[in-house]
């Protein structure tokens, strides 16, 4: 036999033995890949229905009316307070309250 037909029949055998088996895997990595397809499609009909299921309309019998507003808190300056404490306690109370109990 010569060099180019063992050569030949080389490459038959292995080509025999490769393409067969490429074909085998490419045809189970299509079919895992529709399955995958197949039950992605089913979850997203689950999660649909069950979101469907789960919301309801929202109808209000009155409409939305204003909350009153809250009383707000009025804060008296400090000089105001030491004013009128200034005359029930004399000059001695208003130093106090504007400097604090320390330097009395």
């Amino acid at each position: 036999m010569s060099k180019q037909l063992t050569f030949t029949l080389a490459c038959a055998v292995v080509l025999s033995a490769v393409v067969p088996g490429v074909a085998g895997y490419l045809s189970a990595r299509l079919e895992a890949i529709e399955t995958a397809e197949r039950n992605l499609r089913a979850l997203e009909t689950r999660l649909s229905v069950r979101e469907a299921r789960d919301t309801r309309a929202v109808s209000l019998p009155a409409p939305c009316t204003r909350t009153p507003a809250t009383p707000r808190l009025y804060q008296v300056p400090a000089t105001a307070l030491g004013d009128r404490l200034g005359d029930r306690l004399g000059d001695h109370g208003e130093r106090w309250i504007l400097s604090g109990p320390a330097e009395q």
